[in-house]
């Protein structure tokens, strides 16, 4: 006789634990999978990987909305998004399994070998590296396996009778006991042994505890004295020096690349009559030299905050190139860092007088890992995605019309020249002051070229000309500010624009950041009482 019917009620009874049971075993399965890959190479970890791939496979307007939207934080919302996914994946596949075993086991295998060509395709990946990705999945199938089996029975049939149902009930909770007990603690156990792979991979990241120790050799030409001055005299605006834990971040790296300065070479090659390689050591005992440089992420808008101002230490590109000869049909440099980044560089920028360096510190310390340590390149006057490759290993001198890096190949601006830019810091956009005397400053940039005045308007007024804090060099932003002791109570515009070192004033017409980087004047309202 046919088994009778499973009511909705009933199968959603059954459903709820077999999600439960997809979720728990995913979370073992990553667990495992990370803790086997701390004691592998970077590209060893499957969820770093996956989400390398997601980035790598992202369609620019998306990749640019994340950083437009979330700015330093669009990592942090890339893996939250992806946790959530896996958690909605996970739960369908327990589903599946609890109605088709092999149909289950079969999609986890596929998305297991997924995430080793996820691993594999990595930079600097070795089959080895597929080893964890391997092994957290065979645990993660042998616990949902185990869970399923768990799993009681429909609580009871469409149309059976009380007493039948409250019999079925009581007979299914030791099973529903015994499947949650198991479940809470083989998700107990992911927690651990996640926070045990965090801890491993803490421990053996080398490139922190070398970092710590090391200590920067004197420039054999520090960096001017900062001119008294450079720093705005107004409450609320920003230091004029970026410190490390505030500089912005936006790169392509997840997980941020550990390298030892003692395995790190970087080649130079190409369009060269000298292909050659330097290491760590040789950069220590070069002529090092100190400079103020402000950086500028090409996404940022207008208004934002993704630039920065530091002192950098390194060693200067042009004397770099100039050993290797470039050949006279050269003009782009493509710098490729450690994780597969790379970006192409106009040659004249690299050879000429400015102080383009291969950065060793950062305001006086070591760079911090996330900024490119053990060595990055720092480029005045071209946007980051240009030229600002962090952990870079390889400088292959070639033609743009032979080759095209990360960004350009995705449709944005191979040369990336700075676009002049103003911005308000103070007051923010929203915030309520006092009416009558109003400080207002904020900062302008047109690196290479310098600010040499700024204007400010509020309310369709005239402009006025704002006082400029002490220019460091043309390489570094520039701070401005303006007291008004005439600000009526009520809710004010105000704007501001700028003018380069060449009496250029930057455009008016707004641009997003896509493909050489945003224009507009920035405004911000405000309100006083």
């Amino acid at each position: 006789m046919a088994a009778p019917p499973v009511s909705k009620a009933a199968a959603l009874t059954a459903w709820v634990p077999a999600m439960l049971a997809g979720v728990v075993s995913a979370a073992v399965l990553f667990a495992v999978a990370e803790l086997a890959a701390a004691f592998f190479g970077p590209a060893a970890s499957p969820f770093g990987s996956v989400g390398a791939a997601v980035v790598e496979l992202s369609p620019p307007w998306l990749t640019e909305f994340a950083i437009s939207t979330f700015a330093t934080a669009d990592k942090l919302v890339l893996f939250i998004s992806m946790g959530i996914g896996a958690t909605i994946l996970a739960a369908g596949i327990g589903v599946l399994t609890l109605r088709n075993w092999a149909a289950g086991a079969l999609v986890v295998a596929a998305l297991g070998v997924g995430m080793v060509v996820c691993v594999l395709t990595r930079a600097g990946a070795v089959p080895a590296d597929a080893i964890p990705t391997a092994l957290g999945t065979a645990v993660g199938l042998f616990c949902l396996r185990w869970l399923i089996r768990l799993l009681p029975g429909p609580a009871a049939p469409a149309g059976g009778k009380e007493a039948d149902a409250a019999a079925a009930v009581q007979e299914a909770d030791p099973g529903r006991r015994t499947f949650l007990a198991t479940a809470g603690l083989m998700a107990g156990a992911a927690v651990i042994v996640g926070i045990a792979a965090g801890a491993v991979s803490a421990a053996r990241n080398g490139a922190r505890q070398v970092r710590e120790a090391l200590g920067l050799p004197a420039p054999a030409r520090p960096a001017k004295p900062l001119p008294e001055g450079v720093q705005a005299p107004v409450d609320g605006a920003i230091p004029f020096v970026t410190p490390n834990a505030q500089f912005y971040r936006i790169d392509t790296a997840l997980i941020v690349p550990s390298v030892d300065p003692a395995d790190w070479k970087l080649r130079v090659h190409g369009l060269v009559e000298e292909d050659f390689s330097i290491d760590f050591q040789d950069l220590l005992e070069a002529d090092l030299v100190e400079s103020y440089t402000t950086l500028t992420c090409v996404s940022n808008e207008v208004g934002g905050g993704l630039a920065g101002n530091a002192r950098w230490l390194g060693y200067p590109l042009r004397e770099l190139l100039a050993r290797a000869q470039p050949l006279p049909e050269a003009d782009m440099v493509l710098s490729t860092s450690i994780d597969g980044f790379t970006a192409s560089t106009p040659l004249a920028v690299l050879t000429d007088a400015r102080n383009a360096l291969l950065a060793i510190g950062m305001n006086g310390e070591p760079l911090p890992l996330e900024h490119g340590f053990p060595v990055r390149m720092v480029v005045p006057g071209l946007y980051g995605y240009v030229s600002a490759t962090k952990w870079v290993v390889d400088l292959e001198v070639t033609r743009f019309a032979d080759k095209t890096a990360y960004w350009t190949s995705r449709g944005w601006s191979d040369h990336g020249p700075i676009k002049t830019a103003s911005r308000i810091d103070v007051p923010r956009a929203g915030a309520n002051v006092a009416a009558g005397r109003t400080d207002f400053a904020g900062t302008a940039w047109a690196q290479h070229r310098g600010i040499s005045k700024v204007q400010v308007q509020m309310d369709d007024g005239d402009w006025a000309d704002a006082e400029l804090a002490a220019e460091a060099s043309v390489d570094t932003w520039r701070q401005w500010y303006l007291v008004r002791e005439d600000v009526s109570a009520g809710q004010h515009t105000l704007r501001v624009r700028a003018w380069d070192g060449d009496g250029k004033l930057q455009t008016e017409t707004r641009a997003p950041p896509a493909p050489d980087g945003a224009s507009g004047w920035h405004s911000i309202e405000f309100t006083a009482d």
